[in-house]
């Protein structure tokens, strides 16, 4: 059984962490993106499906290339930040899945259905989109995740001729603190669950 974080690896992950919108001008580098992605890469998704793809955008050519796509509201601080992953899912996910999960013929369960092929997909990459940012965050780098983007720009100008399909937009680096926003409300217990 997994043994319980410290206050600081919460705080880090979780109660301090914010969604930023400014960044210094610190650079990424492609050790730590690796190092990102072997640790977004072991979390668990069903039937080890992984149908997440990323690209991590960092140069000016593709910053110009997304920058059509983005929202008025976050133009200046995608062009700004050292990285801008497009968390993206393969709508063919399932042909990894003789080599993921080789317990069974797990990829005949999504080939007869596009609909449930669909639907594994964008979950599980979603998923997969939560853990990057939390591994970002233990990595000591900021996220800020976004919508606000029209997908459809981002697959033609990043996705022409492939399965990729666009998820959200993630800025990553080292934010600026004197430009983050105060924390805003969260739902109590008793207004977001239930005990059944």
């Amino acid at each position: 059984m997994p043994s319980m974080l410290d206050d600081a690896a919460l705080a880090t992950l979780f109660t301090e962490a914010r969604s930023q919108n400014a960044w210094k001008p610190e650079p990424v580098t492609d050790d730590t993106l690796r190092q990102l992605y072997d640790l977004v890469k072991m979390g668990p998704t069903s039937a080890n499906c992984s149908p997440a793809r990323f690209v991590f955008v960092r140069s000016a050519e593709g910053k110009q290339k997304l920058a059509p796509s983005l929202s008025k509201g976050n133009l200046d601080k995608t062009m700004t930040a050292p990285v801008t992953v497009i968390a993206a899912w393969d709508s063919e996910f399932y042909e990894k899945l003789p080599t993921l999960f080789p317990h069974g013929d797990a990829r005949s369960w999504f080939t007869g259905s596009p609909a449930v092929a669909h639907e594994t997909a964008f979950r599980n990459a979603s998923l997969q989109a939560g853990y990057l940012i939390v591994a970002a965050r233990s990595l000591g780098l900021d996220a800020g995740p976004m919508s606000g983007f029209e997908k459809d720009k981002v697959d033609a100008a990043f996705f022409e001729g492939t399965t990729w399909k666009t998820n959200l937009l993630i800025n990553l680096g080292h934010g600026d603190p004197a430009k983050v926003f105060g924390r805003l409300p969260r739902l109590a217990f008793d207004e977001a669950c239930r005990l059944d």
